[in-house]
């Protein structure tokens, strides 16, 4: 059995638990020994990060191949255009390269969102767009909508893979007991399924 802990992580909170003096850490939310953060999500960015005592299923959440689908709330500046649409769902040039394909669509504003401190902007124009990846680069989504001409005000990652950010309020965290049953196929060095039924439980 492996602990899966759900968190809204908030904005300006590292994914870690150490930090300088002058920084928030993962410590001043989830208040239990043992576990780490399956990936990582910007100090700058909100929503879904996944933490474990497992390494295994760390590994399988975390590691590119996995190929996990992550679906971001994106507040970006000005109104995309069609075409900056088809580019993103297209595959746009980075300069570490194409990104694979994406699924991206315009969405009003999400209900029930919680305010943000410090608030964007009010004098900027924005809009918001869904956007769903299957990559993990290093700040990707930012640099995506950058380079179609929409700088990224705010990022909220709302789900990782069949895990959902709703319905957690900032700081607020569910544990999930995920069984891992050892086959003979991962005794030899392969992988398993994971049973991701289980009990939970919410801070708040």
């Amino acid at each position: 059995m492996a602990r899966l802990i759900l968190l809204n992580k908030p904005y300006g909170v590292l994914s870690q638990f150490t930090g300088s003096a002058d920084e928030e850490t993962l410590a001043a939310y989830v208040p239990i020994a043992g576990v780490y953060p399956a990936g990582r999500l910007d100090k700058d960015s909100e929503g879904l990060l996944l933490l474990t005592d497992d390494g295994q299923l760390q590994h399988q959440i975390a590691h590119p191949s996995s190929n996990k689908k992550k679906i971001y709330q994106v507040e970006i500046e000005g109104i995309i255009t069609d075409e900056a649409l088809q580019l993103l769902r297209k595959g746009v040039q980075l300069n570490d390269g194409l990104t694979r394909p994406a699924q991206v669509k315009r969405i009003a504003k999400p209900a029930g969102l919680w305010d943000r401190h410090p608030p964007v902007n009010a004098r900027l124009n924005t809009s918001w767009i869904e956007l769903s990846l299957s990559e993990g680069r290093n700040r990707q989504v930012r640099r995506m909508t950058a380079a179609v001409g929409n700088p990224t005000l705010r990022l909220i990652r709302a789900s990782i893979g069949p895990w959902q950010l709703e319905p957690l309020r900032p700081g607020e965290f569910k544990e999930i007991t995920v069984n891992m049953p050892v086959s003979a196929k991962a005794k030899r060095g392969g992988t398993n399924r994971t049973n991701m039924r289980g009990r939970t439980r919410t801070k708040r």
